[in-house]
C-alpha cells in the first residue's frame, strides 16, 4: 500500500497529546503574540529540527521539548487555537474519531486555572468538529511526578458530559508509580470518567501491573508487556502471568510505535513488538503520541504497521474497530464512527 492510499483509510486515535502536536509555525506565532522569549530558535526550519526528538533515546529527554509548547499555551486564545488545529490536522489524515489528552496544570503557569484551560481545549475541539466533521473528546491528564492529581480530577469532573471522557497519568514512569495516585483514580472512576494510564513505556511490566491495579481500562503504550512473553525465532511460545491476565481481560494497548523508537525502547520499527502482540491476540491500537516531537502523522503509523509488521487492510480494519470498541465516548458516537469506518473500508 502507498502512503497516499493509507491516508484515506479511516482511523481512530486514542493516544495523542495536545501539547505534543503543535505546528511549528503556530509555536512561532503564539510566541510572538505573547512575548515568549525562550524558544531555542525563531527560524521555522531550525525550530522544527530542534523539536524533533528522534535521537532523544530516553523518555525523560524526550519530554524536555514540551517546555516550549506548554510555554506558548498559557492563554485561552492560544489553547483554543492549538486544539482547533489539532482537529484540522487529524481530519486531514482520515481520522474519524480522536481522543486527545492534555494536563491542564501545565497551562496554569501564568494565571489560568485548570478549569479555564480545559474549557479552552473543549472550545477549540468543538469548533474543529463543527468545521471538519471529526468527533473528538478530551482525556484530562495529571503529571505523575506532581502532587496535584486530586485537584486535576476535580477540574475534569466539572466537564463530564461536555467533552471530557477520561483521566490519565502521564509523565515519567520510573519512580512515580500509579499507586501514588490511587485516590485520584478512584475519584475519577466514581464520577463517571474512564481511566487510561501511561505504562510500559518508560518503565517495565511492573508499571503496567500498577496501572491495572488502580483501575486502568486501557494502557497508554504497553509495549513493554513483551518482556513478560517468551518469544523464540519471532514466535510467541509462552505468556507470563501478567501478559496472560492482560490478554484474558482484553485490555486495550494504545501502541505508539514511532515515539517508542525515539525514546530508545527499540532500535527500529521492525524490532518493535507491535506485530507479535497483534498476532497473539492482544488488543493493540495504532496511535501517534506526539506528532510534533516525533514529526509523524496517523498515516505514518499505519504505514509502519504495513511496511514492517505485515499488516494488510483487514488488520488495519481490526485495530480501528478495536479502537472504537475501547473509546470512552457515548454509544451514539461509537455507532456514528463505526458506520464511517465500515463504509471507508468497504
Amino acid at each position: 500500500m502507498f502512503s497516499e492510499e493509507l491516508r484515506g483509510y479511516p482511523k481512530v486515535l486514542l493516544h495523542d497529546h495536545l501539547d505534543g502536536g503543535l505546528r511549528p509555525q503556530t509555536v512561532l506565532d503564539l510566541a510572538e503574540a505573547d512575548g515568549y522569549a525562550k524558544l531555542p530558535s525563531y527560524d521555522l526550519e531550525m525550530l522544527t529540527g530542534w523539536f524533533f526528538q528522534g535521537q532523544s533515546s530516553s523518555l525523560e529527554r524526550y519530554l524536555e521539548a514540551f517546555a516550549h509548547t506548554v510555554g506558548v499555551m498559557q492563554t485561552v486564545d492560544a489553547i483554543e487555537r492549538v486544539a482547533y488545529e489539532a482537529i484540522e490536522d487529524l481530519a486531514g489524515h482520515g481520522v474519524v474519531y480522536a481522543e486527545i489528552r492534555m494536563a491542564p496544570s501545565l497551562c496554569a503557569e501564568r494565571g489560568l486555572d485548570r478549569s479555564e484551560a480545559i474549557a479552552a481545549i473543549l472550545a477549540g475541539m468543538r469548533r474543529g468538529e463543527a468545521e471538519f466533521g471529526l468527533p473528538a473528546r478530551l482525556i484530562v491528564a495529571a503529571m505523575r511526578q506532581d502532587s496535584d492529581s486530586i485537584e486535576v480530577v476535580r477540574a475534569a469532573i466539572e466537564f463530564v458530559g461536555e467533552g471530557v471522557v477520561g483521566f490519565d497519568l502521564a509523565g515519567p514512569e520510573a519512580g512515580f508509580p500509579a499507586v501514588a495516585h490511587r485516590q485520584a483514580c478512584e475519584v475519577a472512576l466514581g464520577a463517571g470518567l474512564h481511566l487510561t494510564i501511561h505504562a510500559g513505556e518508560g518503565d517495565g511490566v511492573k508499571s503496567i501491573v500498577g496501572a491495572v491495579e488502580v483501575g486502568a481500562e486501557r494502557i497508554g503504550h504497553g509495549a513493554r508487556l513483551i518482556e513478560d512473553i517468551v518469544v523464540v525465532a519471532g514466535e510467541v511460545k509462552a505468556l507470563g502471568s501478567s501478559a496472560q491476565s492482560i490478554l484474558e481481560a482484553g485490555l486495550t494497548l494504545e501502541i505508539c510505535v514511532t515515539s517508542n523508537i525515539h525514546i530508545g525502547l527499540y532500535p527500529d520499527a521492525p524490532s518493535h513488538p507491535l506485530g507479535l502482540l497483534h498476532r497473539s491476540g492482544f488488543a493493540v491500537t495504532l496511535n501517534t503520541d506526539n506528532r510534533l516531537m516525533s514529526q509523524i502523522t496517523p498515516t505514518d503509523e499505519f504505514s509502519l504497521a504495513v511496511d514492517h509488521h505485515g499488516f494488510n487492510a483487514a488488520d488495519l480494519k481490526v485495530v480501528t474497530m478495536r479502537a472504537i470498541a475501547a473509546a470512552f465516548c457515548d454509544q451514539a458516537t461509537k455507532d456514528l464512527v463505526t458506520n464511517r469506518v465500515i463504509a471507508g473500508y468497504d
